[in-house]
């Protein structure tokens, strides 16, 4: 029997998050996509139903959908990321509805980390606001492919077009002086249900998709054939046993790229070569595997192999290096200092390491401007910082790939994470100092 374009493009996941300042509506378009697409349940709703009641509120108010957390609803904001998932006909969703206040936008970088697509809304009465330029800084930063703009709240601007185009166009130049690829510009009222999941019957000189046709349209994944494999082992598999006294396997997920039986491949940091001569993938052997699945890797040679190790084709394997320069948003309370000892987290391996120096901080609100040698980030804080490994990693270019250039910095005390880092250097164009720091007497 065979497979029709409609039950192809049902399989496919978007993930995509919601960000914008507070008050623009997010979780309240939130709760109206879920309405209206019937991913509801009547319990939930009823339950939705009877606190609005008990707010003095004629109509459910959707925003309860998603604002979870007991402070959420008795402050009215968003605090914490909130998951939803659901699904139409035509896709499947993963959703993270994100704060919009400043002092959590470090949750909007966890919840747009995994992003394919990011909505930034703006209040149709205010404008490109402060956070609002911050948000689009941060999806820049955290190469979401695709950001839609939707101007909220229309209905209380009288759904004037004049209002909507400049919006747009003022959002859409900040954005590509940002490097964003594409910007999908949308007007709604997410209370009113205006262009969210229908077309509105108010703005007739909009003729682009709704919210979620756009959600359901929108190109995801990517080739896999595009990028070089990337294979970070997890698991070493030695089972010893009678029937399989030789078998030894290298289990893990493929982060990037296609691996084959016959590749010459390079295991890293070490630098061994060998030869796949064998792929498992559910307990099958197959010629062929790509990203994201997991499998078992056999390999020609009896090399010493061990959790944490990366193989790669030989032809495109990452560098090694244990100096590293990176984009750090630091997420945790404890300020992130010069001279600090930090673990470091590289897919499957956790080494030691020294921040070296914090070269600028960005100061979003200021067109971007670097803040030379600011001596320490403080929450929600972007800016470079330079790190020395006690053993060599394996990195790509956070621009070339999110999994396997993007690393996390952990408290060695307690295992709290403290900062969410990214190879390379973010908007380096407008850097304008270097940070050189003396030898501390670390051997490494």
């Amino acid at each position: 029997m065979s497979t029709t374009t409609e039950e192809l493009a049902a399989t496919s996941l978007l993930r995509f998050a919601t960000a914008g300042s507070v008050d623009d509506g997010k979780s309240t378009l939130v709760g109206r996509l879920l309405h209206d697409s019937k991913s509801v349940l009547a319990d939930q709703l009823e339950a939705v139903e009877h606190a609005s009641r008990r707010r003095g509120q004629q109509a459910p108010d959707l925003a309860l959908l998603t604002d979870g957390l007991r402070a959420e609803r008795e402050q009215g904001i968003t605090i914490d990321v909130a998951y939803r998932y659901f699904a139409t006909p035509r896709r499947r969703f993963i959703l993270a509805d994100t704060p919009g206040h400043v002092q959590y936008t470090r949750n909007m970088v966890t919840g747009a980390s995994t992003a394919e697509l990011t909505i930034v809304l703006v209040d149709a009465r205010n404008g490109v606001v402060e956070q609002t330029r911050r948000h689009a800084a941060v999806a820049a930063l955290l190469r979401v492919p695709h950001v839609v703009l939707a101007v909220n709240k229309m209905d209380l601007v009288e759904y004037a077009e004049p209002v909507f185009a400049k919006i747009a166009e003022e959002f859409t130049a900040y954005a590509a002086a940002l490097g964003v690829p594409e910007v999908t510009a949308i007007p709604i009222s997410a209370l009113n249900g205006d262009n969210v999941v229908t077309p509105s019957a108010h703005m007739d000189w909009y003729g682009g998709p709704t919210i979620l046709e756009h959600l359901e349209t929108v190109p995801v994944g990517t080739d896999p054939t595009g990028a070089p494999a990337r294979f970070p082992v997890q698991y070493v598999i030695r089972p010893q046993t009678a029937e399989h006294p030789d078998y030894r396997g290298y289990a893990g997920q493929i982060s990037s790229g296609v691996l084959r039986v016959g590749d010459q491949v390079t295991v890293l940091p070490s630098g061994a070569t060998s030869t796949i001569t064998g792929i498992d993938a559910l307990g099958e052997p197959v010629d062929v595997a790509w990203a994201p699945q997991s499998v078992t890797v056999l390999l020609a040679d009896d090399l010493d192999i061990s959790r944490g190790d990366l193989i790669a084709p030989t032809a495109t394997a990452p560098a090694v290096t244990q100096d590293i320069t990176a984009t750090a948003c630091h997420l945790h309370e404890r300020p992130l200092r010069v001279g600090e000892r930090v673990l470091l987290k590289h897919g499957t391996r956790t080494v030691k390491a020294i921040v070296k120096g914090l070269p600028y901080r960005i100061n979003l609100t200021a067109g971007l401007a670097h803040e030379a040698e600011p001596g320490e980030l403080s929450a929600n804080d972007i800016g470079a910082v330079v790190l020395r490994t006690a053993q060599p990693l394996p990195l790509d270019a956070y621009a070339d790939s999110r999994l396997t250039g993007s690393f996390l910095l952990i408290d060695p005390a307690d295992g709290t994470t403290l900062t969410a880092g990214m190879v390379g250097e973010a908007f380096a164009a407008e850097a304008e100092a270097d940070s050189t720091v003396d030898d501390d007497g670390w051997d490494f």
